[in-house]
């Protein structure tokens, strides 16, 4: 029996309505607590120290065939980023795409205790999970792609949305994933042809379906399934000048499935979605348009994709879009297609200050985020590695919390950006106490996560103590002192076990994979139809398909009652 007590911090626990005060956590075998025993209790003084939920990320590639192949293709990622042995942790490798012992140590110094791997082909489910085994520190789960897969095409075309319904809880279940994600619905199917879909009432080949169609059916499935996560979608045309009005046909297409209760769609990484002009010499910000719409609605919510000023890799399922950036670049490219499935791309990318889009896309993200007044709609990711690597948190943190540190990096940009950038006329700061909303409560409440986010009585004991004292620290003026501090952590805490103190890290966990076990009243049947289909349009069969229990080695299995 373990506890332990957090004294005297100043709490952000947006969930629960606590806005700095001093208080004290108690966490009991892994379980924030009432109370515990103070005289038999590990005593952590947290004095003139912020505390928060650990952090969670709702969109991070840190796992899967993109992410191994993302590796493989850049061997010079990793030469100048190396993670040395300790006597307590392994040697790895980063930079923008880290091996997976690095991965999980660098999540938990910046105080993050859940993540989500939001990208995984189904023929590749056991290469994912056999990677989130190995990363350690944190708490996981992944979402296997589903919008083109053509079972769901199949149904969908037909209107069988109870059928999908039941092949989907199957699909998840076998699969051991945990949200639908949808990847430019028909345009990788297109992309299997040697095409693409321009708009969301495009025909997809073979299908006789559109893209709003798929995503609207699988809005429905997702509603009759009751999973904790809306759909999970990359929108169609990302990337791309004029891509603006995509997203605005989108998002007003989900409207009438709202029914008031929770988000029925959460875009992902919404800079990239948010372009404006019809070509690259005029491309400019559309989140002025973008934050209004979302400003008048709730029936979705979003992530940032935050573009930092750095080498990265860039890697989705979104073949099409990985094609045109190599057009652009002539960087090194790989198609990653898998079979009736998906598609996918990776190349290297490089994100400059002094290219004009380049920089107008890192102020589109932050004008986002700053433009959406909600800040339980909107999300910080870099969704990762496509924006940047995942341990530049701590600089968009600085950024959303201080006017002056965005301003100085404003001033360093290209010139034509400086010109077509919002940010001159937008003073808003987050507090500490939105920005734990940003990076861990609301995260956690579009995940449906009700045990994350949050240090009420009854959640994971997962919880970031950071050096800085709000009474004395103006994080809007100290914005490198902030910086320093978020990346590392002066405690990050899994289960009620100290992980890492001052930045450094003291004890290894392994965390838990979480998977949905999707119960329906009338579930999907395996048939000899099934089986053949796999015989004639896979490289495997289909008793190879299924990810069983024993190839998970932390699991949480999330049992889910659907409505079909």
């Amino acid at each position: 029996m373990t506890e332990l007590l957090i004294k005297n911090g100043f709490v952000f626990d947006p969930i629960n309505k606590i806005n700095g005060e001093k208080m004290d956590i108690a966490i009991k075998d892994g379980k924030i607590v009432a109370a515990v025993n103070e005289k038999t209790a590990e005593i952590i003084d947290a004095s003139g120290l912020t505390v928060m939920p650990g952090a969670v990320d709702i969109h991070t590639h840190i796992a899967g065939g993109e992410v191994n192949t993302g590796r493989i293709l850049r061997p010079e990622d990793h030469v100048k980023d190396v993670e040395r042995k300790t006597a307590i942790t392994r040697s790895g490798v980063g930079y923008s795409i880290p091996s997976t012992f690095t991965t999980g140590y660098r999540y938990s110094k910046m105080g993050y205790t859940t993540v989500m791997n939001p990208s995984m082909a189904p023929l590749e489910a056991k290469h994912t999970h056999e990677e989130l085994n190995d990363i350690p520190m944190v708490d996981k789960a992944t979402y296997p792609l589903l919008g083109d897969w053509w079972f769901v095409l199949e149904y969908l075309s037909k209107d069988k949305i109870e059928e999908c319904a039941r092949h989907i809880a199957w699909m998840l279940s076998t699969t051991k994933g945990y949200a639908i994600k949808i990847v430019n619905p028909g345009g990788l199917e297109s992309w299997g042809f040697g095409g693409n879909v321009h708009s969301i009432d495009d025909q997809v080949p073979n299908f006789c379906i559109t893209p709003r169609e798929i995503v609207r059916g699988l809005a429905k499935v997702n509603k009759l399934l009751n999973l904790p996560h809306s759909i999970h979608l990359h929108t169609n045309n990302l990337g791309l000048p004029g891509n603006y009005s995509t997203t605005l046909d989108t998002m007003k297409a989900l409207e009438d499935i709202y029914t008031g209760d929770k988000p029925v769609c959460h875009i992902t990484h919404l800079q990239f979605s948010s372009f404006a002009g019809d070509g690259w010499g005029n491309m400019k910000s559309a989140a002025d348009e973008i934050s209004k719409y979302i400003n008048n609605h709730n029936h979705m919510t979003f992530d940032m994709g935050q573009v930092i000023f750095s080498e990265t890799t860039t890697m989705t399922a979104d073949g099409p879009f990985e094609f045109t950036l190599y057009q652009l670049s002539g960087h090194k490219w790989v198609n990653a297609d898998v079979e009736t499935e998906t598609s996918g791309g990776i190349i290297p990318m490089h994100y400059k200050r002094t290219s004009a889009v380049n920089a107008i896309q890192w102020s589109i993200g932050l004008e986002l985020a700053l433009l959406i007044t909600d800040p339980w709609k909107i999300f910080m990711t870099t969704d990762h590695p496509n924006g940047g690597p995942f341990f530049a948190y701590p600089k968009i943190m600085a950024w959303l919390t201080s006017r002056k540190a965005r301003m100085a990096m404003l001033k360093k940009c290209h010139k034509k950006a400086q010109k077509r950038s919002l940010l001159p006329s937008i003073d808003r700061e987050l507090s500490l106490y939105e920005l734990a909303i940003v990076t861990r409560a609301g995260q956690a409440k579009a995940l449906g996560l009700p045990n994350k986010g949050h240090l009420g009585v009854g959640a994971d004991g997962d919880v970031a103590i950071y050096n800085i004292n709000p009474e004395t620290l103006d994080i809007s003026k100290k914005f490198r002192t902030a910086r320093r501090a978020f990346g590392n952590a002066a405690y990050t805490i899994k289960d009620g076990e100290i992980l890492v103190k001052d930045g450094e890290i003291v004890k290894t966990a392994s965390g838990r994979t979480m998977w949905l076990d999707v119960n329906t009243a009338e579930p999907c049947v395996v048939d000899e139809d099934m089986k053949r289909r796999f015989r004639e349009y896979w490289t495997v069969e289909y008793d190879n398909y299924p990810v069983f229990d024993h190839c998970v080695k932390v699991p949480e299995k999330i049992t889910v009652k659907a409505s079909v």
